[in-house]
């Protein structure tokens, strides 16, 4: 009664306890999102340091079985998978060399059909321009003037122009702005680089103490619950490592069999450096959504560098259409559908947010992540809503 005495002030509803409960999860969801994109180097590098664990923990479970120690299996389960990993680097280090040499070449032929495809949408644009406007009615505009020279640095170049035949006029600037080559941005992206490959660094380290401190870890992770929460902390843990080892081990074994088909492929059709863009065009075409235009960038660019007729491209979008389908239709739902139980709304929703925060590594974790989730909600009684909502 005392508050409808005097006029309203909108400092009433602050001081409601009601609106001032319902905020703190507010600002506390505000607080995480700020910490997740602030810190998104470091968190990135723990999760992928956790679900290489993850895939790795079997393995270390099978020597253990013939009396290994953890430690000793961890390491060296750790030590094949960097030996695995390194053979794979040099070869791709021995196709990325190839086409550097080549990268000139490549980059003329490239340029060459930008120029040609943007000369035929301008000759588009005119003739349909004439067709819509009667001859009387339409502007005369001088002819386009012919586009700069590619140089290899990006200057910018005031260059004055003074009027012909009119005294005391102003000199009019003209600035000319070059095109930045590749070159100029990955020196562009040096401290970021610099960043990412100091904190993957870590990643072995980290796997290891992951993998040879993890029975300490669980019981220690254990001890913060009681009771039935135990239980559903257990559980929760269990289904997260089931999904992440179902999801990302199904993944990658579908990346290797696109990519193994595609190389095939693409060496059938004498396409250039096709040990690189096979398994590149491959593990490309799994992105959810967008996968099959990313799959099919690698190829047409070593396509086109390489000077290959039309009917290469229309062999190139044929093969990895069929790979795509079939991969995504008959594949997918077997070997990773099993696991991860995501309707499309929220798949969607997590690649938004995701890929908000954390560019593309969060459109590559999103999925992971969002399952995760969903694992602990329906472990989790007072959370189990929240699970049917995410599930399909």
């Amino acid at each position: 009664m005392a508050i409808l005495s005097r006029p309203f002030k909108a400092q009433d509803l602050l001081n409601a306890p009601e609106l001032r409960v319902a905020a703190n999860p507010v600002i506390a969801l505000g607080v995480i999102v700020a910490l997740l994109y602030w810190a998104r180097v470091f968190f990135i590098t723990s999760i992928i340091a956790v679900i290489i664990a993850f895939i790795l923990e079997p393995f270390v479970g099978l020597l253990m079985r013939v009396r290994f120690p953890r430690s000793v299996a961890s390491f060296v389960v750790c030590s094949i998978a960097l030996m695995l990993l390194y053979l794979a680097g040099l070869g791709t280090y021995t196709q990325i060399a190839g086409l550097w040499e080549e990268l000139p070449r490549f980059s003329e032929r490239i340029g060459a059909v930008v120029d040609g495809a943007r000369h035929k949408i301008d000759d588009m644009e005119a003739t349909t321009y004439r067709i819509l406007l009667p001859a009387k009615k339409q502007p005369q505009t001088p002819p386009p003037a012919p586009p700069p020279p590619k140089r290899s640095r990006r200057n910018v170049e005031a260059q004055p122009v003074v009027p012909q035949g009119v005294p005391g006029a102003i000199p009019e600037v003209r600035i000319h702005e070059e095109r930045k080559t590749i070159t100029d941005l990955i020196y562009e992206r040096m401290g970021s680089l610099y960043q990412m490959l100091l904190m993957a660094s870590f990643i072995p380290f980290l796997v290891y103490f992951m993998l040879s401190w993890r029975d300490h870890m669980h019981r220690s992770f254990l001890q913060f619950f009681e009771g039935e929460d135990r239980m559903a902390a257990a559980r929760s843990l269990q289904g997260i490592g089931d999904m992440v080892r179902g999801f990302v081990v199904g993944n990658f074994v579908l990346g290797v069999l696109l990519a193994i088909i595609s190389s095939v492929a693409f060496r059938l059709i004498h396409l250039p450096y096709p040990l690189l863009a096979g398994p590149v065009s491959g593990f490309l075409s799994l992105v959810p959504y967008i996968g099959l235009p990313l799959a099919l960038i690698p190829p047409a660019i070593v396509a086109i560098g390489g000077g290959h007729p039309l009917a290469s491209f229309l062999i190139i979008l044929l093969v990895i259409a069929m790979l795509h389908l079939i991969a995504l239709n008959l594949l997918y739902p077997k070997i990773v559908g099993s696991r991860v139980h995501l309707n499309p709304l929220v798949v969607t929703v997590a690649l938004m947010f995701w890929g908000f925060l954390w560019d593309a590594a969060g459109l590559l974790l999103a999925i992971p992540l969002t399952a995760a989730l969903k694992a602990v909600c329906d472990n989790v009684r007072s959370l189990r809503p929240f699970g049917k909502f995410l599930g399909d």
